[in-house]
């Protein structure tokens, strides 16, 4: 084989990353890290005007974010702290009402065969689908008619609605790797099927019960559009406190914010590698 018939070989095996496909994935890498990138150098722009790139650059954004986290203005209905306590409180229950749902789904998914079970995956499945607004709007509609006012609890069901989908993916993703001869043999050994599922079951669907957990408090966190429709001054989320800042004037202190919120964001995603790793994960 001649010397010149070699790179050719080189770039026809398979798993090679040619030259034009380093470019591209290095343009769309690009394209997805823009808004965050941006993001950030504005955040430590020392300009009162939002043009970019800014002229000149220092903390000033930071310590009136700092300043506005440990001395809220007594013009705002809501303190940012309120608010983050309020994000972080329908996370959490977000996170374990997601959890306690999705487990017992995911084993009746993947063990028994029922009447309507594709209809069932295909309902679980349909937030991550369905326009937001509508879903926003609907929710509203319905709570408006209910005789009690449930306050916070609005924000718990609707982001558990679009949280279940990632909790029940990730669990079932772990349990189909989970054969139904580790039950047997846990019932040979004299285990009742509970016992079964908390000592055999669970503990093997770790990283997907870990994983959805994760993915449930993400996509509370950072949810915004649904949460619009629903909340009350008692209740607003963080998203929603920051997007009323740029509302009644674009304040450039909601850059260090958002910078804010990516960090915890990243903290978590890099939480679930440390817990999980690529066992269990599905998206």
């Amino acid at each position: 084989m001649t010397s010149l018939a070699l790179p050719l070989l080189r770039r026809a095996l398979p798993g090679q990353l040619t030259r034009l496909t380093g470019v591209l994935a290095t343009v769309v890498l690009i394209l997805a890290a823009m808004p965050i990138i941006t993001m950030i150098i504005m955040s430590f722009g020392a300009s009162d005007t939002l043009a970019f790139p800014p002229p000149s650059y220092g903390l000033q954004w930071y310590r009136a974010a700092w300043h506005t986290f440990m001395s809220p203005d007594a013009s705002d209905v809501l303190s940012m702290g309120q608010a983050l306590g309020t994000s972080l409180m329908v996370a959490l229950a977000t996170m374990l009402i997601a959890a306690a749902v999705a487990i017992p789904a995911a084993y009746a998914l993947n063990r028994f065969d029922f009447p309507g079970k594709g209809l069932v995956e295909q309902f679980i499945a349909l937030p991550m689908v369905y326009p937001l607004v509508m879903l926003g709007i609907s929710l509203l509609l319905v709570f408006n008619y209910l005789p009690l006012e449930l306050g916070i609890f609005r924000l718990v069901i609707a982001h558990v609605i679009l949280a279940l989908p990632f909790a029940v993916k990730n669990c079932s993703a772990s349990i189909a790797g989970i054969g139904p001869e580790f039950e047997e043999a846990a019932y040979l050994m004299g285990a009742r099927p509970l016992r079964a599922m908390f000592d055999v079951v669970l503990p093997l669907m770790r990283p997907g019960i870990l994983a959805g957990m994760l993915f449930a408090f993400i996509v509370s966190f950072n949810e915004f559009t649904v949460t619009f429709f629903l909340y009350d001054v008692d209740t607003m989320t963080l998203p929603v406190w920051l997007y009323s800042r740029t509302v009644s004037s674009l304040d450039p202190t909601v850059f260090s914010f958002a910078v804010f919120i990516v960090l915890i964001d990243f903290g978590l995603i890099w939480l679930l590698e440390k817990l999980v790793g690529d066992d269990g994960v599905a998206l």
